[in-house]
């Protein structure tokens, strides 16, 4: 560790420059040596060094007027003045002005030496501590939330406004556009990193389910409550919680839902005991909740809870030119997982890719280029590498690309895809088996 660390020594007097050469060349240091204020700027200006001792007291440039021309190099260089003739004004200002410390003529090499090993320490500890930090934060990065568009850029503005705050946010947007990716890119830019954030899908549980949940129960609570189990608010403690899917949930769990973000306390199912929880709530909806006032299914003064601060994610058809960027990122991601060598996506590929509609936005140009990456056999991802039926009946109409018409075809060539089986052309579409039968239904589909 010594053996790394640099020291420069500036001293007009030769036998001191040469004595705590070899003194710290003796303790493992990589040293070198200047006789001016000069000479040190000219080395300095070429090499970094980790500490500098300093002659108070030199011709031309003195240690104090070197002092401040060094910290403007190099702000992190630890600066050690010697001097024959210590006072406390100009010790008070040599420290004030930057300098790690002083130490008087004659020098004790015991003491420059505990000295000079202290501070070295204490620097490589900080930066350690840096670069961990810098280490965690990227880590947990969110890997999938790319796009260089107007709107993208937007939204990364949004994210770094509210980051700073504990303000709760409302992520708005269409299945796959990626609301959870964004909410933990708010998260790991708040001041809350350190802590978890747990994610809930509210609309993927019943309502029974959904309250034992979120606030935790009691052994014996009810049928198959064999052990007390904390709630997702009692483990965000200190982080975040997630809250996806806001719309769906009950006119009671709302009520339940208010009261907790108004007092931050809670009770677990078949407690009586007020549980106590410091968390951030980032909600997240695809469902238009204005209209659910209006039908009076969603609760005004919840409503008014979640949507302090509002984030819009736009369908991927409304930034199509960030889909390159993401077919290119999608299919590097997929090389290295299933140790593929795709380079390129054919010309024919990427414009039926910028054409397509995206129903399923995000998520859904991931899963065709993750399938593109399985039944391709070069090193290029052709059009009938995607997961769509490319026949003269169903090609994408560029002269109807409404929404419905994309949607139309894309749902009957899943279910094609899968023999009319419901569940797994559900669980394909990452819809619900009721979306699907209404969507059956509105589109009049009949199997053949």
């Amino acid at each position: 560790m010594k053996s790394k660390s640099t020291i420069l020594i500036v001293d007009d007097e030769r036998i001191v420059r040469e004595s705590l050469l070899h003194w710290f060349e003796e303790e493992g240091y990589q040293v070198d040596i200047a006789e001016s204020g000069e000479d040190a700027l000219k080395i300095i200006d070429k090499d970094k060094y980790d500490l500098m001792l300093v002659d108070m007291k030199m011709p031309g440039i003195s240690g104090l007027e070197l002092l401040d021309r060094v910290k403007e190099i190099d702000p992190d260089c630890i600066f050690i003045l010697i001097t024959a003739f210590a006072s406390v004004p100009t010790a008070i200002k040599a420290l004030k002005n930057g300098a790690h410390d002083y130490i008087t003529k004659p020098i004790d090499p015991d003491e420059l030496a505990h000295i000079v090993e202290k501070a070295i320490h204490q620097r490589q500890l900080l930066q350690e501590n840096t670069q961990l930090k810098d280490s965690l934060d990227e880590i947990i990065k969110p890997d999938n939330l790319i796009g260089e568009c107007r709107q993208m850029k937007k939204i990364y503005d949004l994210i770094n406004t509210v980051s700073l705050t504990d303000t709760t946010v409302m992520i708005r947007g269409e299945s796959g556009t990626g609301k959870e990716l964004v909410a933990k890119a708010i998260h790991i830019n708040s001041k809350r990193r350190y802590f978890p954030i747990i994610t809930v899908n509210c609309g993927a549980l019943a309502e029974s389910l959904l309250e034992s949940e979120l606030f935790g129960h009691e052994k014996g609570a009810f049928t198959g409550a064999h052990y007390k189990r904390k709630g997702k608010f009692e483990m965000a403690d200190g982080g975040t919680i997630f809250l996806d899917e806001i719309g769906s949930i009950s006119s009671k769990m709302q009520v339940e839902l208010l009261r907790v973000i108004e007092t931050k306390q809670f009770m677990r199912v078949g407690g009586n005991e007020n549980i106590k929880s410091d968390f951030r709530i980032i909600a997240a909806t695809n469902e238009p909740l204005e209209d659910l006032l209006k039908e009076g299914k969603f609760r005004e003064d919840l409503y008014y809870r979640l949507n302090v601060f509002t984030i819009f994610i736009p369908p991927l058809r409304e930034r199509r030119e960030d889909i390159p960027i993401l077919s290119y990122y999608f299919m590097n991601k997929f090389n290295a997982a299933m140790n593929k060598s795709f380079k390129n996506i054919s010309d024919e590929a990427m414009d039926f890719l910028m054409n397509y509609n995206w129903p399923g936005n995000v998520r859904e140009l991931e899963n065709a280029i993750e399938r593109a990456l399985v039944v391709g056999k070069a090193d290029t991802i052709e059009l009938e590498d995607l997961p769509f039926h490319i026949t003269p009946n169903n090609r994408i109409d560029l002269n109807d690309l409404s929404l419905a018409s994309i949607e139309r075809k894309h749902i009957l060539n899943v279910l094609e895809a899968n023999n009319w089986n419901i569940s797994r052309s559900a669980e394909a579409l990452q819809i619900d088996r009721v979306t699907l039968y209404n969507k059956i239904n509105k589109y009049g589909f009949r199997k053949t």
